[in-house]
Formats: C-alpha cells, structure tokens, sequence
C-alpha cells in the first residue's frame, strides 16, 4: 500500500551522491494518455509517470471508452478509439488534483457529441477555468455549472462544430493543448496564436502520432494549426525523465556541500530549461551531457556538483513560461546565495494548487529567511548557505512543489524543517522521499503519535 505522507522531516544532510533516473514527465504522460485514446489501435507508453495526477487522467480516457492496460510499472497500453470516438462516461469524471487532466480533457471532449461532468479534489474545484471554457465555447460546447467556471462543470459536446482562429492572452500549454484537441475533430483548420511561446510538448507530440501540425512563425507571434479528422496512428512512447521533478535533486546537490549526482534521460526542451539556465547563471555547477532526440523531444544527461559561489540573479520576465513550475525550488537556492534573486511576471503562480508566491514568502520568513513579495514578482535576499535557521513547520496547503521545495531547503537549515499536507508529494513525485534519502539526503517521515 502506498505510503500517505502527513508531514516529512529534513534535516542538515551530509553530501549527496548517486546515479539516478527521476520518474516520467508528468506533461508528456498526460499527453501520451489522451492521444492514445485518440488512435484507432494499440499505444504502448514506457515510463509512465504512475503519480496521482497522471492516474486521474488514465482513469479518465478509460470511462470515456479507451481500453486502459498497466502492464508493469512504468508500461501501459491504451487501445484507443479514434479521433471524435468518445462515449458519453457512466459516471462524473474525478481529476483529482489534475488541472492538466480536466483542461485537456474539457478540450478532447468538447467536439464529441456527449456530455460529461468534470470535477475535482477541493484544491482544484477552486481553480479557475475560465481561460479553456473561452475558447473551448467558440466551438460550439456548452458548459454549465453553479460555480463561475470552476469545478464541477458540466460540457455538452458540439457535433457540428466549427473550426476556431484563437489568440492566447496569456501563455499557456494547457489552455492551447485544449484548443487542438477539440480542433482534431472539427472540419477545417484550427489555429493558434501565441505572443510569447508556452511548452510545446502537445505539437512535438501530435506529430509523432501522425498529425500534420503547421507552425508559423511571424514576427510578433507564432501560429499553430491542425486540420480537423486527422488520423492518429498508434506508436510506443518512451517518457523522458520530468525536469520539474529534477530540479529538487539538482537544486539540493548545488545546496549541500559535498554533493556530486548523475541523472540519466533527462527531457530537456528548450521550452521547459529556464530553470537550468539561470541556476547557471547563479554559479550553479551543471554540466549537460549526451543530447539526443526522443519522439521529437530533447533528452539529456544531467550532472551537478556543490556549487559553493552561488549569487543572486534577476530572472528576466519573459523566462517565466519556460520555468513557471521551478520559481519554488529556484526561491530555496535563492535562500542560501550571495544578495538578491528577483523574479517577475510571475503572477501566474498565484493560481497553482496553492498561492505559490505567498506560500513561498510566508514559508522563507518563518525560515529566517528575508522575503518582499509583490502581485507579480518575489524578491529573495539570499544569507548564504551558513545561516539558514530552519526550524520551522511548512504547511504545504495540498502543493507537492512547495513540499518538496521546503523538503530541499531542510537539508541545509541548521535546525532542519518540517513540511506539513506532504500527501501533495505524491501527484507527481510518489517515490521523492525514498530518492532524496537514497542519494543521502535525511528527510524522514515521523511516526504517527496517538
């Protein structure tokens, strides 16, 4: 049975070291799913992220009428039912914790002829979903719910939709993943248009699959298209290895003196490497090692020494789309360098499983740590790895980054930290507590006490 996290302990660690893989990418496993569901045929995934999020997901394509196989860890098969192919489920969809589960899926389905209600944990039924039910709605979906756009939501499927020419207001991967898949089963082009590019994974991966995607490049934006009723041919997937989940070791070994780690199948797409480039540009000791291309995506070999120099930086605004997920963990290096790390236009991050800025600010401070937080931006003025006081209990309020981020800052805090609501942990990183601790990182799960 798998373990529940209630709270986790770290404390000042010894240096870390270790050969390693870190679990599948969440966002491509996320994508492998649902275009497996939409090919007439086998999909076979290797490497599949079997976390929470990922789950909710699988168990979503399965009551929309994919044929959902977990053959071994890490290997599923789908066998899909091809493009506009879904049933009308039996029952309300859960996703859990998923925002990428419930905003993909809402598109997928939206151009199919049912109705399906979506619904989630506590934490995602306060998420707004206002920015994919938009453009999701000029198709010709409905969408109906008691709550102003958030969760439970209730879409009924337009058999006669229309294609859609939609322009992005604010980057985002989930909101224009949705917008292809509802355009896969729509006759005509359906187009995007993004001002400043968001992860890419869905057109790397569309291609794979078969799907024309037709990507141009003007000089303000970018377009992204696919024509409607296209085929998707089954293929065999190998998840890379998550960034975002790599960034807690590798943020960990720049930390604490002594480290040297060696991950191996690392995904590192240009659109997803921020948090690499500017721990780089802090003084970070990280050498990136044998590129190649998997499926379309660049995979890597990661390795990072203690990096004992580093020094405070200001994160340029238009970086935040390619490391919107690591501001957390790269706020607990900010902790221990020399001066200030500023980081703006991340206002996004306000609407996270949690506010991640003011969980981050609140968290540093009780950490001894000095914090300015504004609506859009967080300045952290970094004390050196020396006097990090620690001590303090983390309430992670359901956010496994802001967990796992106060997990890594525990490992050099004098007095170690506790980390509250560390359940979170497992909707993307199930096994973090048994790597860090495998690589000698001490982070303990205390007893239960009656």
């Amino acid at each position: 049975m798998e373990e529940i996290l209630e709270s986790i302990q770290s404390s000042l660690s010894p240096g870390l070291s270790g050969e390693f893989t870190v679990p599948g990418d969440k966002s491509i496993s996320h994508r492998a799913l649902i275009l497996g569901s939409m090919t007439i045929g086998e999909t076979i995934i290797h490497g599949l992220l079997e976390s929470e999020d990922v789950l909710s997901t699988a168990s979503a394509i399965d009551a929309l009428g994919a044929q959902v196989l977990h053959k071994k860890s890490g290997v599923w098969s789908i066998k899909g039912v091809g493009v506009g192919g879904f049933k009308e489920p039996e029952n309300v969809i859960d996703c859990g914790n998923s925002g990428t589960s419930v905003r993909l899926l809402m598109g997928a389905v939206s151009t199919c002829p049912i109705k399906v209600i979506f619904t989630g944990d506590n934490s995602l039924r306060k998420r707004p979903m206002d920015r994919v039910v938009l453009p999701l709605k000029e198709f010709g979906a409905t969408f109906s719910t008691n709550f102003g756009n958030k969760l439970p939501i209730n879409v009924a499927g337009n058999q006669e939709s229309i294609p859609i020419r939609y322009e992005l207001l604010v980057p985002s991967a989930q909101v224009k993943s949705a917008i292809l898949l509802a355009g896969l089963n729509v006759r005509g082009r359906t187009t995007v248009v993004e001002r400043e590019a968001s992860r890419d994974h869905t057109e790397k991966m569309l291609k794979a699959f078969g799907v024309k995607v037709i990507i141009e490049n003007k000089d303000q934006f970018s377009e992204i298209s696919v024509d409607g009723f296209s085929k998707l041919r089954p293929i065999e997937i190998n998840v890379p290895g998550d960034i975002s989940s790599a960034s807690f070791p590798i943020a960990a070994a720049c930390m604490v003196p002594g480290s040297e780690i060696f991950m191996k199948d690392v995904g590192i797409n240009p659109l997803r490497d921020g948090f690499l480039v500017t721990l780089v540009e802090m003084g970070a000791n990280i050498k990136i090692m044998n590129r190649r291309q998997n499926a379309g995506e660049l995979v890597a070999d990661i390795r990072v020494i203690y990096s004992p120099n580093l020094t405070g930086v200001e994160v340029p605004k238009q970086r935040s789309a390619k490391m919107i997920d690591e501001y957390p963990i790269l706020s607990m290096v900010a902790a221990i360098a020399n001066g200030p790390t500023i980081m703006k236009g991340i206002r996004e991050l306000r609407y996270k499983e949690s506010d991640r800025i003011n969980a981050v600010a609140k968290g540093l401070i009780d950490s001894g740590v000095d914090v300015i937080e504004g609506e859009d931006m967080l300045v952290v003025n970094g004390k050196s790895r020396k006097n990090i006081e620690g001590g303090s209990q983390i309430h992670a309020s359901n956010d496994h980054r802001i967990a796992m981020s106060f997990a890594c800052l525990g490992l050099i805090s004098k007095k170690g930290i506790k980390v509250n609501g560390a359940t979170s942990i497992n909707t993307s990183f199930p096994n973090f507590v048994d790597l860090m601790n495998l690589i000698g990182a001490i982070v303990i799960v205390p007893k239960r006490t009656t």
